[in-house]
C-alpha cells in the first residue's frame, strides 16, 4: 500500500511516498523547516505544504512529537501547548482533506525498526531511543508496542531531566566530545536497563551513524546497534501504523 509518512521534528519537517509492504521509499524525502512557534495551524501550513510538493491526495501517516492518546496530544515538549486536548488526526484530516492517522515519533521510528529494521525478527524486550531534539523511546515486547513510553523525560538520579543531558540537540549546543556525550548517554541507558532489561538496544537518530564514535563508552549488557533507518524510520513507521490503522477500520 503507498502512504504518505510524515515525520514531525523539533527541528524539521520530513516527508516520502511509503511502500508499507517493503519499507521502501516510492519518491524523494522533502524536508520543510518546523515553523516558530509550531502551533497547530502553523504545523498544519507545513504538512499541507508537503501534501502539495508530493502532489498527494491519498492516506497520510504522521509521526508527531507528542503522547497521543485515543487520538489526542497529551504532551506538548517541543511543540507549541496549544497542541495539548486536540485531536490530532481529526484536525490534520480536516486541514488537508485527506485521511490521516497520527502516533508518537519515537513509536513510529520503533515500528519500522521492529518491522523491517535492525530489530526485525527481534524477541523479547526491545527499547528504541530516537536521539534527536530531545530523545524519544519506544519500548516493545515481542512485538507488541507500549505506546507513549516518553522515557525521555526521566529524571536521573540527580535529578536531571535525561534529554536536557544526553539529547543530541544538548552535545551540539554545549560542543560535547563524542567520548563525553557518550558517557551521558551511557548514564541514560544504564538507567533504562535497570528499569525494563531489554534484549536488545536500537539506537536512533542521526547520532547513530555516529556509533562507532561513543561505543567504547557504552556499557550496558544488552546489545546496542544503530537503527537501519535513521532519519527515514520516523517517516516509514507513520506509514505502516496509518496502515494498521486503516486496516482495523475495513
Amino acid at each position: 500500500m503507498k502512504i504518505l509518512g510524515i515525520d514531525v521534528g523539533g527541528a524539521g519537517i520530513k516527508g516520502a511516498v511509503i511502500e508499507t509492504t517493503t519499507g521502501e521509499l516510492l519518491s524523494e524525502r522533502i524536508r520543510i523547516e518546523s515553523p516558530r512557534p509550531a502551533t497547530p495551524e502553523a504545523v498544519g501550513i507545513t504538512v499541507q505544504a508537503l501534501i502539495d510538493q508530493h502532489h498527494w491526495s491519498g492516506p497520510i501517516g504522521i509521526g508527531f512529537p507528542a503522547a497521543i492518546q485515543h487520538g489526542v496530544v497529551r504532551t506538548a515538549a517541543n511543540i507549541d501547548p496549544a497542541f495539548i486536548g486536540l485531536s490530532v488526526a481529526d484536525y490534520f484530516s480536516k486541514q488537508t482533506g485527506c485521511p490521516v492517522q497520527v502516533a508518537n515519533d519515537a513509536d513510529v521510528a520503533g515500528l519500522a525498526e521492529m518491522r523491517f529494521g535492525a530489530a526485525k525478527d527481534a524477541a523479547g524486550v526491545v527499547l528504541v531511543v530516537t536521539i534527536g531534539t530531545g530523545l524519544g523511546t519506544a519500548l516493545f515486547s515481542d512485538g507488541h508496542l507500549l505506546p507513549n513510553t516518553e522515557l525521555g523525560h526521566i529524571m536521573l538520579d540527580d535529578g536531571l531531566v535525561a534529554e536536557r543531558y544526553a539529547s543530541e540537540a544538548v552535545r551540539d549546543t554545549q560542543q560535547l566530545k563524542w567520548k563525553d556525550w557518550g558517557d551521558r548517554l551511557n548514564r541514560y541507558l544504564v538507567t533504562m536497563e535497570k528499569l525494563f532489561w531489554p534484549d536488545l538496544i536500537v539506537l536512533g537518530g542521526g547520532a547513530s551513524k555516529k556509533l562507532h564514535k561513543f561505543a567504547p563508552r557504552i556499557t550496558v549488557q544488552a546489545p546496542v546497534v544503530p537503527a537501519q533507518f535513521l532519519n527515514l524510520a520516523g517517516m516509514i513507521g507513520a506509514a505502516l501504523f496509518a496502515e494498521e490503522k486503516l486496516g482495523a477500520t475495513r
